[in-house]
């Protein structure tokens, strides 16, 4: 007879055989990517009705850019963040071109810096391979991050699966293809964490952005491209449900009546791996 622990091992070897045969999206998707500057004047139109979208507490809320994206491209997320009484703050370490030497330390400084202009916890939001980071300080300093929310982000598969790895190889100089490291991206943070994707992402294999099951994550699934999640307003709507929620009392996103349509459900595509020790975690390579 299988013991649990064989079980769970099987499953986990079976989700990274799965993972490791992804591909980046097929160029019909990336073709969809055009749709973006309709997003963009979508999400425009969508902050003359921001006074109808769920409101919280206003904490301070810390935005990360993509790969070879400044604060520039957060700007209008941002600015809709205002529009709701949250501030909305840049990580303020100019372009995204991938891990190097003292960026994550940066992205702590600038978390431990809000959180103690504000004196309270921070809500953080990462776009693309910002949403890779946003995870990883969350780990760091679950007690600063209230909580996580992705767009489109890579963390749950190889590298290879997106149509940025060339250009990420590039900037960065890495590979990441480390097993350890994969592993790492690929847990959640102690913290709750929803991780928005559209499966028709013309840049990251959809199922990359998959979190797994577990106790305070959840994915919400919406109809968006790669470059116009930021503008996209069910993504903005989404958002603004998400940071509403009081603190200590986090749900997931209600999928009743017209939300049914907007957000459909879907099954998690990765199983939830066995507890282990936390260890000491370094910066993504």
């Amino acid at each position: 007879m299988t013991s649990r622990r064989g079980r769970q091992r099987l499953l986990r070897e079976r989700a990274y055989a799965h993972h490791a045969r992804l591909q980046p999206p097929p160029w019909r998707t990336l073709l969809l990517e055009a749709r973006a500057p309709a997003e963009f004047t979508a999400g425009l139109v969508s902050f003359m009705f921001t006074q109808h979208l769920p409101r919280g507490d206003g904490q301070p809320v810390l935005v990360f850019p993509g790969l070879a994206a400044s604060d520039t491209s957060t700007l209008m997320l941002r600015q809709f963040l205002r529009r709701l009484g949250y501030p909305g703050y840049g990580w303020a370490q100019g372009f995204n071109v991938g891990p190097r030497h003292g960026v994550l330390a940066g992205c702590r400084e600038r978390l431990e810096e809000l959180a103690d202009r504000y004196g309270r916890r921070v809500s953080l939001i990462g776009w693309s391979l910002g949403g890779v980071y946003a995870r990883e300080v969350a780990k760091l300093h679950p007690d600063l991050a209230r909580q996580v929310i992705t767009l489109g982000s890579p963390f749950a598969g190889p590298a290879t699966a997106t149509n940025a790895y060339p250009l990420f190889r590039l900037l960065s100089g890495h590979r990441a293809d480390d097993p350890q490291l994969l592993e790492r991206l690929r847990e959640p943070p102690p913290v709750p964490t929803t991780s928005i994707y559209s499966r028709t992402d013309g840049v990251v294999h959809w199922e990359c952005s998959v979190q797994r099951h577990g106790e305070r994550v959840e994915n919400i699934e919406v109809r968006a491209s790669h470059f116009g999640f930021g503008f996209n307003p069910t993504v903005l709507y989404a958002i603004a449900d998400r940071l509403a929620q009081p603190e200590g009392q986090w749900r997931p996103l209600s999928r009743d009546g017209l939300r049914a349509v907007l957000y459909p459900a879907i099954e998690h595509a990765v199983p939830a791996a066995p507890k282990r020790a936390r260890g000491k975690r370094g910066e993504p390579a």
